[in-house]
């Protein structure tokens, strides 16, 4: 074969391998390998599934999603608590602190096929005896919490836990009798100790001092909370003179107490004089200081 023809073939040979090479390693050059698909990671399904621990009462109100949760068949709280449910129940003792006379009613729930092995008459109230309990031990009074126990046919359950099987209700409070005690108390404050005027010889007048005029804003407030109230004035004096001229003397100074009174707006009708004279002294009359004691008016609510 001549040379010609052998360089001829030889090229020939040359561009055949060369294509058969970049067909084999490089006709994907450049090309992205597309990737596996990636499995997405599992949806998480959010669901709703919690009764909030409500405190709702006249003048107060917490919520928080958290609760007590109990084991079924079983009384006791599941521990650990929740730290939003320990300062709602902290905010409630300060609310009961200010308001001794609010009752709490604790009510417990419990499912018809549980089993009750308490010494209470049904599960749920066990449970709700058990949330007194745990109050109290928080600092709360104890009486100022009653309990009841019901039996239901559902609740929000998840796997063997119940979740927040308990409700609370504020009693209304008797405001009336708040009032009244209230008054009861300034009453014997009054009565206690008494607004008494001590006037010079032969005197039926007086300049009342501060704390004179303290007592005074008592009994008007006093008066004026408390419609069927009256005031009882009772004069006195010593015994300088004739019974008669005391008697005179010191009904002039329970009067003078009256018009004072009237004009700090009490009711005419609702004041009493009497005058005693000189028959009920408070201090010995053969000494100066006796006299001076027994030269009196006394103020004090009926």
């Amino acid at each position: 074969m001549s040379k010609k023809a052998l360089y001829l073939l030889g090229i020939a040979l040359t561009i055949i391998l060369g294509t058969f090479l970049y067909i084999k390693f490089c006709c994907n050059c450049g090309v992205t390998e597309p990737k596996a698909a990636e499995k997405a990671p599992p949806a998480v399904i959010k669901t709703n599934n919690f009764v909030p621990f409500v405190l709702n009462g006249s003048g107060f109100e917490y919520q928080t999603n958290d609760n007590f949760k109990f084991l079924k068949n079983n009384t006791a709280i599941i521990q650990p608590v929740s730290d939003s449910i320990i300062i709602g129940i902290e905010n409630l003792k300060s609310y009961l602190i200010s308001n001794p006379k609010q009752k709490v009613t604790i009510t417990g729930y419990a499912l018809s096929d549980e089993t009750n092995t308490s010494k209470f008459e049904n599960l749920g109230l066990a449970r709700a005896d058990d949330v007194k309990n745990y109050f109290v031990s928080k600092g709360l009074t104890a009486s100022q919490f009653d309990t009841k126990g019901e039996i239901v046919n559902s609740w929000k359950i998840d796997a063997d836990t119940l979740i927040g099987p308990v409700e609370y209700k504020f009693e209304t409070i008797d405001t009336s009798s708040v009032g009244s005690d209230n008054w009861t108390a300034l009453k014997d404050k009054i009565n206690a100790n008494p607004l008494t005027l001590h006037f010079n010889t032969n005197k039926s007048n007086f300049d009342f001092n501060s704390d004179e005029k303290e007592k005074v804003s008592d009994i008007s407030k006093y008066l004026e909370n408390v419609k069927d109230a009256s005031v009882l004035i009772i004069g006195h004096s010593d015994n300088v003179g004739n019974r008669e001229s005391n008697i005179i003397l010191a009904q002039k100074r329970a009067d003078f107490a009256k018009n004072y009174l009237i004009k700090n707006g009490i009711e005419n009708s609702r004041i009493a004089t009497e005058s005693k004279g000189p028959d009920e002294p408070a201090g010995d009359n053969t000494t100066a200081e006796g006299k001076a004691s027994n030269r009196r008016v006394v103020i004090t609510i009926k």
